[in-house]
């Protein structure tokens, strides 16, 4: 495995849209994309926003990584449902009675618990597709910058967790592909102990890795920085010095950032107002309801331009 598909679930500067929006935008649209899967319910109205989602990583040239994400996220959402299945007893439409289960009650099967757990692992793997799109469309560097405002150390940490997860998957590759080398290393009890020896040897190498970066901290003395107080006099200045104070450049908001906010804004009202007016209605128990009105198609068109119409603008995204 190369460098380049072995980073490919990070960010990486694309000729898209989103990719050419700033960070705060582009968080602000993935923040209002997972409010929308918060609140919406309706099964019919949640595959249409995971439709809009994976049209949107296309549009944004991620399409790929979003489909092992996609696949990642099928494989959880079996457990959801049959886990919500056994344990859920509030539906009255029975499909299957396994008896008295112990000190789980009764074991009957309802199709209001499968249709239910069905939602909740639907939200769950858009919540995945929402925030594997963030994480490879938003520049985190350039988000970073922006908490730096707020706390420094945090910031700093944070981009050091950040910079250090690459380096973990490359390290877990480069172990995994020398132990297959070992002949009956994969198999059986063998296998067992790699992988034990694998994740015991990545915590070490991470510990060895966090203690040097934080020694080379503290000797160019990030631990001893403090803020300048605001509208305090500084002592030995320059005697020659200029009066003009140096303004800081604000980049002006571009058709992009307009485009991604605008968006953001339509997502969480048209999700808000579907909840609200009844558009995006869904009851699981005691019986189930489902809104499939004209109204729940119209909000389903709707959430979709919403969240694919800012990548129409293809002008000023080159990388």
């Amino acid at each position: 495995m190369n460098a380049i598909s072995a980073g490919q679930l990070f960010y990486r500067r694309r000729a898209s849209p989103l990719h050419a929006t700033r960070a705060g935008v582009g968080a602000t649209w993935t923040l209002a994309l997972i409010a929308a899967t918060i609140a919406l319910f309706n099964p019919i109205v949640l595959a249409a926003l995971a439709l809009a989602v994976l049209g949107a990583a296309a549009g944004a040239g991620v399409g790929r990584q979003l489909a092992r994400t996609l696949r990642l996220a099928l494989l959880v959402a079996l457990p959801i449902v049959a886990i919500n299945v056994l344990v859920s007893r509030e539906g009255l439409t029975v499909f299957a009675r396994l008896g008295d289960l112990g000190p789980f009650g009764q074991g009957d099967l309802t199709v209001e618990a499968v249709v239910y757990g069905a939602v909740i692992a639907l939200k769950v793997a858009l919540l995945m597709l929402i925030t594997t799109l963030a994480s490879l469309a938003v520049d985190p560097d350039e988000l970073l910058r922006a908490f730096r405002r707020l706390s420094f150390r945090s910031a700093l940490t944070l981009a050091l967790a950040l910079r250090m997860i690459p380096l973990l998957g490359a390290d877990a590759r480069r172990l995994a592909d020398a132990q297959r080398t070992r002949p009956g290393a994969s198999t059986g009890r063998q296998g067992v102990r790699a992988r034990v020896a694998l994740v015991s040897a990545l915590v070490a190498g991470s510990l060895d890795r966090a203690s040097e970066v934080a020694a080379t901290l503290e000797l160019r003395g990030f631990a001893l920085a403090t803020a300048p107080a605001r509208g305090r006099a500084r002592t030995r200045r320059p005697l020659a010095r200029s009066n003009a104070r140096p303004t800081r450049v604000r980049r002006p908001l571009s058709r992009h950032d307009l485009a991604f906010a605008c968006s953001a804004f339509a997502v969480l009202a048209l999700a808000l107002a579907g909840r609200a007016g009844g558009a995006a209605a869904f009851t699981a128990y005691p019986l189930l309801k489902i809104s499939s009105a004209p109204d729940t198609f119209v909000l389903c068109a709707a959430l979709c331009a919403g969240v694919l119409l800012p990548f129409l603008h293809r002008r000023g995204i080159e990388p």
